[in-house]
């Protein structure tokens, strides 16, 4: 499995006059170079579960996400690169003509159900109905996010660790659900600061995360923090604000991001960098969690 990857991910020093005057280091560990359509943080995540997967004796994985859940195009990678069926249940009705993500899974092979967002709401009767409607597959939460998604995450770290002669001051990641905070966590075991960057409205991701630590038997060394200034309006939405940014980035930086979550995690780190929120002289790590297909 190792010559399908590219492992150790990449981890690249950033540099610019901005980053200079800021007396910032700041590199950007590239997650999204893993694979070209298993990458980032989502490869981390399902690696675990396809092993749980397996020690169960299920035949394939049934999940759950939106419609441009880069979770869900993973989990019809993941399928397809590794022979095994997998069934994506989305929120919300189906929109014509499918979105890149939809469209890739749907020709992965994924079987795409979609249901209305009030019955997606109530996760534990969702989940309970399509356990007894299919047996036999794996049922992986929204995001990949469970307890097997952790070690996987943790592994980043493992390798900033060879890759750096030092841990950084920040390891800076956006957020959905959860899961990698909750891995990037366990593997820091205290050392250095965690910021994650919310890429939804709302303030759960500190009781989400706290409970995940927990069912996997981790002591949280409360070591991290939430930023839920840089949403742009929620999960999935854009303005022409974060655009500009996102080409601008890619022309001064050379690395492209992209709208749901890179390009609002970086937006934040540089909003904050300009602000003062960092103080001269730290070293910042930014995780790019992948999702890059426009």
């Amino acid at each position: 499995m190792d010559n399908l990857f590219h492992l150790p991910s990449p981890l690249i020093k950033l540099k610019s006059d901005f980053l200079e005057k800021k007396a910032i280091n700041l590199w950007i560990k590239r997650e999204d170079l893993i694979h070209a359509e298993l990458s980032g943080n989502k490869w981390r995540k399902l690696e675990f579960n396809l092993q749980e997967m397996r020690k169960r004796g299920k035949k394939g994985i049934l999940t759950f996400g939106g419609a441009y859940s880069n979770h869900i195009y993973a989990t019809a990678a993941a399928g397809q690169l590794f022979d095994f069926p997998t069934i994506g249940i989305i929120r919300g009705e189906e929109t014509l003509p499918l979105n890149p993500t939809i469209s890739f899974a749907c020709r992965a092979g994924m079987e795409v159900k979609y249901v209305d967002r009030t019955t997606y709401r109530n996760k534990e009767k969702l989940t309970e109905i399509y356990q007894t409607k299919f047996p036999d597959y794996y049922l992986l939460p929204e995001g990949g996010t469970n307890i097997f998604a952790i070690p996987g995450s943790a592994g980043t770290v493992a390798e900033i660790r060879k890759q750096l002669p030092q841990l950084p001051d920040y390891i800076c990641l956006a957020c959905g659900t959860g899961g990698t905070l909750a891995g990037i966590v366990s593997g820091l075991k205290g050392e250095s600061s965690v910021l994650g960057f919310s890429v939804l409205k709302g303030d759960f991701h500190q009781r989400d995360i706290r409970q995940l630590l927990a069912d996997a038997n981790i002591t949280d060394p409360q070591n991290w923090s939430i930023n839920t200034d840089y949403h742009f309006g929620g999960y999935a939405r854009r303005t022409s604000e974060l655009k500009k940014f996102i080409d601008s980035f890619k022309l001064n930086y050379g690395v492209p991001l992209e709208w749901i979550y890179t390009g609002k995690l970086v937006y934040g780190i540089f909003d904050l960098m300009e602000k003062g929120f960092f103080p001269k002289g730290s070293r910042i790590v930014i995780i790019h969690t992948g999702g890059i297909r426009e």
